[in-house]
Order: structure tokens, then C-alpha cells, then sequence
């Protein structure tokens, strides 16, 4: 690639005819006569030479480079992995879009090492949020007006080796189990029951008639027993008082065999969120404020679940990351209902 001050006196039809205009040339009327980034075509360069100007500025692109748009495209193909497709082009960017709902899986390292290179430029939602079929969740363009097509190349190993820098891993229709405390009045369990029933539905799962328990440890593992011989994939466990070790639910999880993962996770709303693995399958405690329609620390562990991503102690202690989840972080949870904000059901 080769920069050239092109003086008008000096200009030729057959000299300009190739070359990449480095900036917008306006006519008489200050309208852009022929834009920035263009490779001048003879048409282009026609145009160019009726028009007014003393001097432009220009770059001859040698046969190892690549013009910015072809680069771009190659750029957006390169980036998007399963559950993304190249929506469109459009401002010198390109757009990359959810073609599924699911959770939103950005190669954070290999995104990094990409855009470590001169002149690429690819931008993403945040890590694990829920996302809806076409939904926007990411862009790139490369920033240069020309850039050496080696460039690109490596880029694309980069991308390659890591199945795509951005894919949407779908939900997997989950049958899902609860239990819930049986100290619960009627009112109270017909708006946890509706609250819960949406959630799973939104995500393509079905839950199973809600069963209501307390008392011993025996009791509690009967019931989750019961619930997985009926089909229950993952279980959700709501109402037990999680700063009590002796609460009757983590009895029936010791009877069960069940390894607690951790009490508590470091975000807020929904500290007192708590996970067990029993069989190498998920119980989720639900803190008692995410019980009815407040999103909470639930509502960002259960997609994860539901998507089929191992979840463990650490992946409860990574929510301390970003876990201050005030009205301005609602971009985290899926959205339940349209035309409401994300993590509403109400």
C-alpha cells in the first residue's frame, strides 16, 4: 500500500483509476461529489476530475492487500459460530445476529487476540445474556480504508480455532421439577406458580405440577425423588431458609446423596442463591425474593443451566463480577415479556 498527495495539475483519468480516495470531495454546492473509501472506478475518477479540488489524497493498494469492504466481509464471516449469521452492511459495519433464542457465548481470549490486530475492529453484547432470533449481538468492520490481506488471514485462524468469536448456544427444552415450602398460602402459591411457569416456558422447558413439602429431610428427598422419577431434568428448590444448615432441604439433599456446591452467591438481588449437584445434575435453591416476579440472582444461573453450561461453585463465585444488579443492569436477563424490560413478568 502506497500513500499519494495527488495534485490536480498532475491528475490523469488512467493515474487515478484503481486507487482508494482517503476523504470525502465535494463538488461546487459543497455536496460529496465521490465518498471516502471509494475505489475509484473510471466512472469515479471522471467524476473526480470535474470536480474542484487542488488536492486529494489517495492510497494504491498493492496485490496483497484487501480494500476495506471485501476485508470487512470476510472479517464478519470469519466471527460469527453456531447460532450467529451476518445480518446486513451497513455504515462501514458489519452486523452480526442472533439466529436463536439462547445464551449469548463470546470467546472472550480469542476476541481479544483478534482485535489485538492492527486495524480490526469486532464489538459484542456482554458474555452469557439471553438473546432473541434476530437480535443484534455484535458488529465489526475493519477500521483502515485498506489492510494487508495477512492480516485478515490470521484473523480468520483466530476465529477458526475457536469455532467462531460469538455464538448463541439455544436452550434445550427442559423438563424442569420444583419444590416449594409448604407454608405458603393459596394466593402465594398461585403467583409463584404463574412467575415460574412463564420462566420455563420462555425458554422452551415444561415444568411439572409444582409439589409442596417440609418438615423432615425425608419428606424433602421423597419429594425430589418423586420429581425426577416423573422426568425432572434439573430441580429447583424454593423457600428453604439457606443461612439454617439444619433446614429440612439440605437434609434430604445429605439423605440423597447430593454434593452442595455453595450457600450464597456474591451478587445482589439474590445472595442467598444456592446450588447442589446430585448425580451430576443441578438443584437450584431460589432465593425467597425471586420467588414471584423480581429478577434476580435466579434469573442469570437458570439460562446458564438451561443451555446446557456446567455450573459449580465457580460459576456462582463469577457473579461477583457485575453482580450490583440495579435497574441498569437489566440487560442481563432474558427478556420474559415483550415490550417489558428484560427480567419483568409483570
Amino acid at each position: 500500500m502506497k500513500v499519494i498527495a495527488q495534485r490536480r495539475d498532475a491528475a490523469t483519468l488512467e493515474g487515478l483509476v484503481g486507487k482508494v480516495l482517503c476523504h470525502d470531495v465535494r463538488d461546487a454546492a459543497a455536496k460529496i461529489a465521490v465518498e471516502k473509501g471509494a475505489r475509484l472506478t473510471e466512472a469515479a475518477a471522471k467524476i473526480l476530475l470535474a470536480t474542484p479540488w487542488e488536492e486529494i489524497h489517495l492510497l494504491a493498494v498493492d496485490p496483497t492487500d484487501l480494500h476495506e469492504e471485501e476485508a470487512g466481509k470476510r472479517l464478519a464471516a470469519a466471527a460469527v459460530g453456531d447460532g450467529v449469521e451476518v445480518k446486513g452492511y451497513t455504515g462501514g459495519q458489519w452486523t452480526l445476529a442472533a439466529t436463536r433464542r439462547g445464551l449469548l457465548k463470546v470467546r472472550r481470549q480469542a476476541l481479544a487476540d483478534a482485535n489485538a490486530r492492527e486495524g480490526i475492529s469486532i464489538f459484542t453484547l456482554f458474555d452469557s445474556q439471553p438473546v432473541e432470533p434476530g437480535e443484534t449481538v455484535g458488529k465489526c468492520k475493519v477500521t483502515p480504508l485498506v489492510i494487508p490481506a495477512e492480516t485478515l488471514a490470521a484473523v480468520e485462524e483466530i476465529a477458526r480455532d475457536a469455532h467462531g468469536l460469538v455464538a448463541v448456544s439455544a436452550f434445550r427444552p427442559t423438563t424442569v421439577g420444583a419444590v416449594a415450602q409448604e407454608r405458603l398460602d393459596a394466593k402465594q402459591r398461585a403467583r409463584f406458580e404463574a412467575a415460574l411457569k412463564q420462566k420455563i416456558e420462555w425458554f422452551g422447558g415444561r415444568l411439572l405440577p409444582i409439589t409442596y413439602a417440609g418438615g423432615s429431610p425425608t419428606v424433602v428427598a421423597d419429594a425430589l425423588t418423586a420429581l425426577r422419577r416423573d422426568g425432572a431434568e434439573v430441580l429447583i428448590v424454593a423457600g428453604a431458609s439457606a443461612l439454617d444448615p439444619l433446614d429440612p432441604v439440605f437434609g434430604g439433599l445429605t439423605l440423597l446423596g447430593a454434593r452442595m456446591e455453595r450457600h450464597g452467591a456474591p451478587a445482589h438481588p439474590g445472595s442467598l442463591l444456592w446450588l447442589a449437584l446430585w448425580d451430576g445434575k443441578p438443584v437450584l435453591g431460589m432465593p425467597t425474593c425471586g420467588m414471584f416476579s423480581q429478577a434476580t440472582t435466579f434469573d442469570l444461573m437458570l439460562p446458564q443451566i438451561l443451555a446446557g453450561e456446567r455450573v459449580d461453585n465457580r460459576s456462582l463465585a463469577e457473579m461477583g463480577h457485575g453482580g450490583l444488579l440495579s435497574r441498569d443492569m437489566a440487560y442481563r436477563f432474558p427478556p420474559y415479556r415483550s415490550n417489558a424490560a428484560r427480567g419483568e413478568l409483570e
